[in-house]
């Protein structure tokens, strides 16, 4: 099982001052994934993700990264966007992703060859020669990612990869994700914002107050939810209301309710059976914000909790 994990950890835990930020937290990541992990800003995604670098160290638990004890070992191996962007002002969009690059061990030629690649498939081949300075706030974001990749690493880690970014340049980000997982890298990114990682992970843990809340599939989190049903009866009465759950209100020109444990199948024999009929009917499964929201409470998914 071991060898077939990117990334692990066991019980890890850092203290700041007398404060847990990180409280035991496990977790697996699969080779060739893409993983999530997820919660309210300061809920300890940053240090859990600093810690599994090697960045800073925990204070108790286990870590494996890339099947190194001590991840640095594997750092050459790993791509990372981390949380506080930066690049210099004064260098140009390929000049930049080619030194990151060979800040992981990349031959400078090879780095400014592939950069230039890298911004012409992602919609940025006009800004290869533009320098820092002049580039947008995205695109700059987007520069530094590509150069977190050039060098073609097994295990990409993004800390907040689509904070500040606008839709168009959310979505290049997500498209390169897909690319760099189809090449069969692991990605391994943090994020509060429910919308990518619906779209994106294959797995995930949701993390608050320093602690894993859940682990699991997208389809998981929603399942912790009941189906909601939305039904339009052909021939609206006030008698169909006694058909319904006591929850059922009535909304968007029908009735919308959660599906009873019985199914909803017994409502609609009856509703046909009364002559109600159906002229609509749809079934929801909750989204994962809402899946997550029950998972770590209202106020904490938003609000956030301290730093």
């Amino acid at each position: 099982m071991a060898n077939d994990l990117a990334v692990s950890a066991d019980g890890l835990v850092k203290l700041f001052g007398q404060r847990r930020v990180v409280d035991g937290v496990d977790i697996k990541v699969p080779k060739g994934s893409v993983y999530g992990v997820l919660g309210p800003n300061g809920a300890g995604k940053t240090t859990t993700l600093r810690m599994l670098l090697g960045i800073i160290e925990p204070d108790e638990g286990r870590r494996s990264l890339l099947g190194q004890s001590h991840p640095r070992d594997a750092s050459d191996r790993v791509g990372y966007l981390p949380e506080e962007r930066g690049l210099y002002p004064g260098m140009r969009a390929r000049e930049a992703i080619a030194f990151l690059g060979a800040l992981r061990g990349l031959p400078w030629k090879t780095g400014r060859k592939r950069a230039a690649a890298l911004l012409e498939a992602n919609g940025l081949g006009h800004a290869v020669d533009l320098k820092i300075r002049k580039l947008s706030k995205g695109m700059a974001q987007l520069v530094q990612l590509l150069g977190s990749v050039v060098h073609e690493p097994e295990l990409i880690v993004l800390d907040e990869p689509f904070s500040g970014l606008d839709p168009v340049n959310q979505e290049r980000l997500e498209k390169l994700v897909l690319a760099q997982r189809d090449r069969g890298a692991t990605i391994l990114f943090s994020t509060h914002v429910m919308a990518h990682a619906e779209r994106l992970c294959e797995r995930l843990s949701i993390i608050a107050g320093g602690k894993v809340r859940f682990e699991g599939t997208v389809d998981d989190a929603r399942a912790l939810l009941p189906l909601r049903a939305h039904y339009v009866p052909h021939h609206p009465h006030a008698g169909v209301r006694a058909l319904l759950p006591a929850d059922a209100v009535e909304r968007d020109g029908g009735w919308r309710f959660i599906v009873p444990a019985g199914g909803i199948e017994p409502i609609l024999a009856q509703a046909i059976e009364r002559g109600y009929g159906i002229s609509g009917l749809s079934i929801e499964r909750p989204n994962l914000h809402e899946a997550f929201v029950k998972i770590v409470g209202r106020e904490a998914a938003e609000a956030g909790e301290p730093a």
